[in-house]
Order: C-alpha cells, then sequence, then structure tokens
C-alpha cells in the first residue's frame, strides 16, 4: 500500500502535493486541538465542582442546621422500563372437526395431558361409513362393466383382423371391412371411457374414505387440553367452516405479552433482559430476553402502546395462560455498587451568556445548589464526618433510577450522606423526587 501511495503522489503536480501534506497537516492540528479542548472541558468541570464543594461546605457548616442522613450502601441497582402483560403459551393449537355428524365419544377433560397422535373424540361414522359402502359398490359395478367392455373389444379387434385378410383376399366387400374397423374403434372408446369413470369413482371413495377416518379426532401436538368447545353428544356442522372442539397448548414454555407506552419504546433493544411478577408470587421472578418489539401499535383512548413479547421457561407449569405479570425491561444494571438515595444527589448551576436560567434562580434560593437530574453524570454530595460537619464533595453518577444512585467515585460505602434537614417540628424532609417546585431539603445559606 505505501508503494502506490508513492507512486500516486509522484505523478501528481508539485502543487497538488503541496495542497495535500498542508491539508492534512491542518486535519491532524484540529484534531489535536478538539481533543485538548475536551480535556481541558472535563478538567474545568472537576474545578468547578471542586470550588463549589469548598465554598458551600463553609457555609453549611456554619449555618448550625441539623440535618437527616443515610449510609452509603453497597448493593445492586438497576433502571428499568415497566409494563404490564399477561401470560400466553408458546405453542398452542385449535383441534377442529372435518365430519359432520353427532360428537359420539369425547375421551379427554380440561387438564388433561396428551401426546401426539392419541385418540381424543369420535363423531359418529354412519353416514361416512355409507358413503364409503355406495362408493365401492359403484366401484365394482364399473369394474364388471370394465371387464365386458374389454371382452367387446377383443371380439371386434378379432373380426376386423379377420375383414382385413378377407379383402386382401378379394374374399369380402370393402363395405364388410369398414364396418369391423368401426366397429373396433368404438369398443376401445368404450372401455377408455369406463376406465375415466373407474378412476373418478376410485377418487370419490379415497376421498370418502378420509372423511371417514375425520370422525376420529387425534391430537396433533403433544400437550395439555387447555378449553373444550364442544360437548358430548353435540351435533357438529362442519360444511362452512370446521368447528373447534378443544384447544391443547405446550405449557412447558409460555410468552410473555405486554404493552409499552410510546414513550419508553425507545429504550427498548431485542435481546435485552427482562423478567416479571405476577400477583400470586410477587417476590418470585421469571427471567427471560427480549425478543420481539412489534411495529403496529394498538391505540385506546387515544394511548398509543406498543406490544414487547418474550419467552420464559415453565418445567413446573407453576405459570398459567392469562396471568397478569408486572414485566421490567432492564436498561441499565450494576452489581455490588456503592449506592446512595436520589435525594442527597445535587448540583450547581452556571449562567448561560449572562442570563439567569430558571434552574440559576432556583440554585440561588437554595443557597447554590440545585436538585440533581437524571442523566447527569457529575453531582455534589454532602457528607456528615465523625465529628459532626458537613463535607461537600463532588462524585460521578452511574446507574440511577427513583430511589438510589449508583456512585462511581468521590464516596465510599459507609460514609453518612445529608438526605433532608430536620425541622423545628422535630421531623425531617428531603428532595427525593420534587423537580422545579419548593423543595425540602437542606436549606443552604447564600453563597
Amino acid at each position: 500500500m505505501e508503494m502506490t501511495m508513492d507512486v500516486q503522489i509522484e505523478n501528481r503536480p508539485k502543487g497538488a502535493r503541496t495542497f495535500t501534506r498542508d491539508a492534512a497537516e491542518r486535519a491532524r492540528q484540529a484534531g489535536g486541538l478538539i481533543r485538548r479542548h475536551r480535556m481541558a472541558a472535563a478538567v474545568l468541570a472537576i474545578l468547578v465542582l471542586g470550588l463549589a464543594a469548598y465554598f458551600i461546605t463553609g457555609a453549611l457548616n456554619s449555618t448550625g442546621e441539623a440535618f437527616v442522613t443515610a449510609p452509603a450502601t453497597r448493593g445492586n441497582i438497576e433502571n428499568t422500563v415497566t409494563a404490564l402483560g399477561n401470560l400466553q403459551p408458546r405453542n398452542y393449537v385449535d383441534v377442529g372437526a372435518q365430519a359432520t355428524g353427532q360428537l359420539k365419544k369425547l375421551y379427554v377433560n380440561i387438564g388433561d395431558t396428551v401426546k401426539q397422535g392419541q385418540l381424543l373424540a369420535e363423531i359418529d361414522p354412519q353416514v361416512a361409513s355409507a358413503k364409503v359402502a355406495v362408493d365401492e359398490g359403484n366401484l365394482a359395478n364399473l369394474r364388471a362393466q370394465q371387464n365386458d367392455r374389454q371382452a367387446q373389444l377383443a371380439l371386434a379387434n378379432a373380426n376386423f383382423e379377420r375383414q382385413k385378410r378377407l379383402l386382401a383376399a378379394g374374399a369380402t366387400a370393402a363395405s364388410n371391412y369398414d364396418a369391423a374397423e368401426q366397429a373396433a374403434q368404438s369398443a376401445a372408446a368404450q372401455l377408455n371411457a369406463i376406465k375415466a369413470q373407474i378412476a373418478a369413482s376410485q377418487s370419490q371413495l379415497d376421498g370418502d374414505k378420509v372423511t371417514l377416518g375425520y370422525t376420529k379426532i387425534y391430537a396433533p401436538m403433544s400437550g395439555t387440553v387447555v378449553s373444550v368447545s364442544i360437548k358430548q353428544g353435540q351435533t357438529i356442522n362442519s360444511v362452512q367452516q370446521a368447528p373447534t372442539i378443544l384447544q391443547i397448548a405446550d405449557l412447558t414454555k409460555m410468552t410473555v405479552w405486554t404493552q409499552v407506552s410510546e414513550a419508553d419504546v425507545p429504550k427498548l433493544k431485542v435481546g435485552m433482559p427482562a423478567y416479571f411478577t405476577t400477583l400470586g408470587q410477587p417476590g418470585k421472578r421469571w427471567t427471560g430476553v427480549l425478543q420481539q418489539i412489534q411495529p403496529t401499535p394498538t391505540i385506546t383512548n387515544n394511548v398509543v402502546l406498543y406490544t414487547a413479547t418474550f419467552d420464559v421457561a415453565n418445567p413446573d407449569n407453576v405459570l398459567m395462560t392469562q396471568m397478569t405479570a408486572q414485566v421490567f425491561f432492564i436498561t441499565a444494571e450494576a452489581k455490588n455498587a456503592v449506592l446512595v438515595p436520589i435525594s442527597a444527589l445535587h448540583q450547581r448551576r452556571a449562567r448561560r451568556g449572562g442570563t439567569e436560567t430558571a434552574g440559576q434562580a432556583q440554585t440561588k434560593r437554595r443557597g447554590g445548589l440545585a436538585p440533581w437530574e437524571a442523566g447527569e453524570k457529575n453531582a455534589i454530595v454532602l457528607v456528615k464526618g465523625a465529628d459532626g460537619k458537613i463535607e461537600c464533595r463532588a462524585v460521578s453518577v452511574g446507574v440511577s433510577n427513583r430511589v438510589s444512585a449508583q456512585i462511581l467515585s468521590g464516596l465510599d460505602a459507609g460514609e453518612q450522606v445529608v438526605t433532608g434537614r430536620e425541622t423545628t417540628q422535630g421531623s425531617s424532609s428531603n428532595n427525593s423526587g420534587n423537580r422545579g417546585g419548593r423543595m425540602g431539603g437542606p436549606r443552604f445559606g447564600r453563597l
């Protein structure tokens, strides 16, 4: 590759080579400048948080207020998209009837386990058996006619051969030869007609035998009988459509059908882990992997919902059809992480272009700190030391949800973080879950 590039450069005009080298040099300089700017921005953010922590710490310790604290703990955290769903068998089949008549015998009940090929029900076969008998009689009659036509054809052929020899010897008239030839051809045509009728009759007989076989209904798959639609003794009419007699489902694998709001669908990805709980066993999790997000939504009362599905193993048949499932799709998670309550996170805002934003105004009212916004990677926490003094620290935030957040750096498990302040009545308040209103968090001095 290097030799090829050298030849191409040598074949270019001198001015073109100079322009190419200058452009490449400018591109490298621009890339280095962008990287330096990014590093400078990151360092500046850390410095701003550090300075904010330094000044706010002094203000907090001078107020003399009592704060509510909670320890930073180690544990697991996950961020999820929740949805409601229900359970359906992964594989099932509706067993119908293709024969008309009375349901003479039903050999299974709801809940029975059946094997593929097992006899499930039997329809009265008398009508179908009578049709088969008629077809067999017609076929026998046609075969007898075939034998007669074969004999007539043999006679006609022999007469024709005799007339041919006589005509060659000049011992018969040409009219006799023509009549014998025509009789042979007619006998052959009649025999072919009988053969065609036999083929049609045989086809009719085969069809009626199949219909007779339909009077016995066998299981098309192994599974559990989950429903029975027709009772024994009831008359079945399969002329217009095949009525369903019962349904068989394989309950060892279930599919969870969930309805996800259009606001949460962009957070879902096929292959992401998911789990659900049921009303009967809220403490037990069943896990799976998201397999499909159907592109066509359902709209109910102007609410747009998309169907997402995943399978789950059910070897003990604990899960049943139509059970309600509380589904959680895991968008992010962390194991054995340092965790703090969301109410312990704050952030400092700065002016933008000389104009005071709503967040900046709120920051001033809170003494330089504003509520932490979900998705921010940097935050400030107030740590209460063993001497009772409050220290303001800059931390890095990882996975978070509505309750707690993962601290990547800046805080150790066991340290006490401020989550609110004590009121004059001895009760406490915190700022968890509030955004944009009057907060009940720590009341900080004006910086």
